[in-house]
């Protein structure tokens, strides 16, 4: 089955109710899986990066409680470290430029992402822009619930797939997404080379 929910009526209230329910999600989550192509997974965001996100809220119309759930979303980045849960991550390595906030909360994110690199909660891999994937290029996904749930968010809707037969077909794209996928030393490479890009790029 497929459910989709207009953010309008999801964040009625602001974003902390909804976030409560994502930190749920992540509790009851023992292997999870991610790929999220041009912007930082949630669970690896830093407050100052997760409160520029959040802070678009504006562009929905809706009740902006942005301190609450910046708070809340980082309550769920918990789970990378009670030893309980593990995370299959693929960012793309545009999401390593996209301009969250400005150089100041870019370097700082990316100084994030190197520190958590040898979590045992966590694979994280950078798919290179120059990777070739057996697999057209398609939206960002998790995958929950250890595997009866995909989660997509669009820009008018947040979308959850617990059809079997389309979440193997998820799960088969990941598979895909991984192939190509830089981890380890190569991963930290890319990391290095985002790093540098935006410690030398100017305040404006």
């Amino acid at each position: 089955m497929t459910s989709s929910v207009p953010w309008t009526d999801r964040l009625s209230t602001g974003t902390e109710a909804t976030q409560d329910d994502v930190v749920r999600w992540y509790q009851s989550t023992r292997e999870g899986r991610a790929y999220v192509p041009t912007m930082i997974w949630g669970t690896l965001q830093t407050e100052a990066y997760a409160t520029v996100i959040l802070g678009q809220v504006d562009f929905l119309g809706i009740p902006n409680d942005v301190p609450a759930g910046v708070a809340k979303r980082m309550q769920r980045q918990q789970v990378l470290y009670d030893d309980k849960h593990h995370y299959d991550v693929v960012l793309g390595e545009q999401a390593l430029y996209t301009n969250v906030g400005g150089p100041e909360v870019m370097r700082e994110q990316i100084e994030r992402l190197l520190r958590e690199l040898g979590l045992a909660s966590l694979t994280l891999g950078i798919l290179p822009s120059t990777a070739r994937v057996d697999l057209f290029p398609v939206h960002a996904f998790n995958i929950y619930g250890d595997g009866d749930r995909a989660h997509v968010e669009l820009v008018s809707s947040s979308v959850d797939i617990t059809e079997q037969s389309e979440l193997d077909l998820y799960n088969k794209a990941f598979t895909a997404l991984s192939r190509a996928t830089s981890y380890g030393d190569a991963a930290e490479e890319l990391l290095q080379k985002a790093h540098s890009f935006w410690t030398n790029t100017p305040l404006r």
